[in-house]
């Protein structure tokens, strides 16, 4: 009898995290995950002195405007994995620590490797020594992003 009990709640608790987060839960989860992954990549981009570099694309060198801009992009980016896959992908945590680091490595490639050098008129996927700490720090944020995200979801979302 007990182990029925502790099945029928461990599937109640299964079936609370997949697949019936609200849209609100989605962004709610987006908007957590984007910021407590941009927070830790943000400081990892502050000490390695990237963040002039990323105001840069707005005419400015301040490192705070490159940290505003980068924390923007972190939540439109965790809304999006939230929002378009967050009942179906993120629906427990070791699947969120993976895609979430899958979803950062695609980012990388379209960030740092594909839209950044065009905006500075260079060419794409072009490695230099920032190259490999960028993909580790987009690894992190996407960890982070996913873990928290499925947190969120399984907290708010409602059991079948």
């Amino acid at each position: 009898m007990a182990t029925s009990t502790v099945t029928a709640s461990t599937t109640t608790h299964d079936k609370s995290i997949r697949g019936h987060a609200t849209f609100g839960t989605r962004v709610l989860a987006g908007i957590l995950g984007g910021i407590g992954g941009g927070l830790i990549f943000g400081m990892l981009m502050a000490m390695m002195g990237m963040l002039p570099t990323i105001a840069s694309m707005v005419g400015s060198d301040s490192p705070i405007i490159g940290f505003l801009i980068h924390m923007m992009m972190s939540i439109g980016i965790g809304l999006g994995l939230t929002v378009l896959f967050g009942n179906s992908l993120l629906t427990s945590y070791p699947r969120g620590l993976l895609f979430g680091i899958g979803y950062g490595i695609i980012w990388w490639v379209l960030g740092p490797l594909m839209a950044m050098p065009m905006i500075f008129g260079m060419a794409p996927f072009s490695f230099d020594a920032t190259t490999l700490p960028s993909l580790m720090g987009h690894m992190i944020f996407g960890a982070i992003l996913g873990t928290v995200a499925v947190k969120v979801l399984a907290r708010h979302s409602k059991a079948a």
